[in-house]
């Protein structure tokens, strides 16, 4: 991928994150609606995978867990890459498999990136890397 390609998303991610902006087929949980409008995620946690998929709807507990321990401090979005809406996100991530969970740090740079099932230990790990806090 060239520079100005990855500069182009890189911007296009950061904006997405700082308007709050989503294509997420997943209402965020009552704990986010409350965050303060000027608070900015520490790590924004994107999960591709589908509905469908049985180690996919594993990954929706595990993303229900991290939105009520983490609350503002992470931004947790779904995209459901077996639809018509989600799936040019799976092509923008380049994802190989589902589910695919991409962790990005505020400035909005990708740090991790793990496919298949992911145990909430191991997550609360690399959210803890990107400098979340319970």
């Amino acid at each position: 991928m060239n520079l100005r390609k990855t500069f182009a998303i890189t911007i296009m991610i950061i904006l997405a994150a700082a308007t709050g902006f989503s294509m997420s087929a997943k209402p965020p949980a009552a704990t986010n609606e409350k965050k303060d409008i000027g608070e900015k995620p520490k790590v924004t946690f994107i999960e591709l995978g589908s509905k469908k998929c049985i180690p996919c709807r594993m990954m929706q507990k595990v993303m229900d867990e991290v939105e009520k321990d983490y609350g503002s401090k992470v931004k947790v979005v779904f995209y459901d890459v077996w639809t018509d809406e989600g799936r040019p996100f799976g092509e923008r991530y380049k994802i190989k498999l589902i589910p695919t969970q991409i962790f990005f740090d505020e400035n909005g740079v990708e740090y991790f990136r793990h496919e298949g099932f992911y145990p909430k230990e191991e997550v609360d790990k690399v959210l803890q890397q990107g400098g979340a806090r319970k």
